[in-house]
């Protein structure tokens, strides 16, 4: 079995940095669930900011790294193609957070939570997929949780249907219903960069395989 560890033992550091950033991306992920339960507050915001500040540090070593370093665990432009989907999901994350915070109260009762729980899920199938690069680049498991990623992306697509028609037929605030849709739609958009580093990790194992 071909493994890129074994083969390039002095890039073992960006594996622990590219896992380091996929878990910032998880825990980003948590924080906008607990937002979105137990509403706006400075300790939460706390959290975000926190996520998004060590993705930007980590984000910053790996290109470090890059620049130090001779010999790297994977091809350099596929490092700094998960290095940059990686850093844009808390990013994503925290830009819906500060937007919730000024409008929540006039947002409420719209249900975002569902929709971030596809999120968190789709997190956790990044950092598992990030995971397993360091295992191996065998096609099959990775298949298998880029379709899990895939299906999260289109769970999430098939659950807007219904906040939308009840936004946009059946409300009158058409304010509220701009507002929620502005939110959605960068919930959507965290998801999409989720799928964004599938893409990259399935296409690396795709490469080398």
């Amino acid at each position: 079995m071909f493994s890129l560890q074994a083969m390039f033992g002095k890039g073992e550091r960006f594996y622990d940095l590219l896992e380091q950033s996929a878990m910032a991306a998880c825990e980003s992920a948590d924080a906008l669930s607990a937002l979105l339960a137990n509403g706006t507050g400075a300790p939460l915001m706390a959290a975000f900011n926190a996520s998004h500040m060590r993705e930007k540090e980590l984000a910053a070593q790996i290109s470090e790294e890059l620049m130090n370093t001779f010999v790297t665990a994977l091809d350099r432009e596929d490092i700094e193609a998960l290095n940059s989907a990686l850093y844009k999901i808390p990013k994503t994350i925290e830009k819906f957070a500060e937007r919730y915070e000024i409008v929540a109260e006039r947002v409420a009762g719209v249900d975002f939570a569902q929709r971030a729980k596809v999120l968190t899920q789709s997190t956790k199938v990044v950092a598992e997929m990030i995971t397993q690069l360091r295992r191996s680049l065998q096609i099959d498991p990775m298949k298998k949780l880029q379709d899990r990623l895939q299906a999260l992306e289109s769970e999430g697509d098939r659950m807007l249907l219904a906040p939308y028609r009840t936004l946009y037929v059946e409300g009158n605030d058409v304010m509220r219903a701009m507002l929620a849709k502005d939110l959605f739609e960068l919930i959507e958009k965290a998801i999409d960069k989720c799928r964004d580093v599938g893409n990259i990790v399935y296409s690396i194992v795709l490469k080398n395989s």
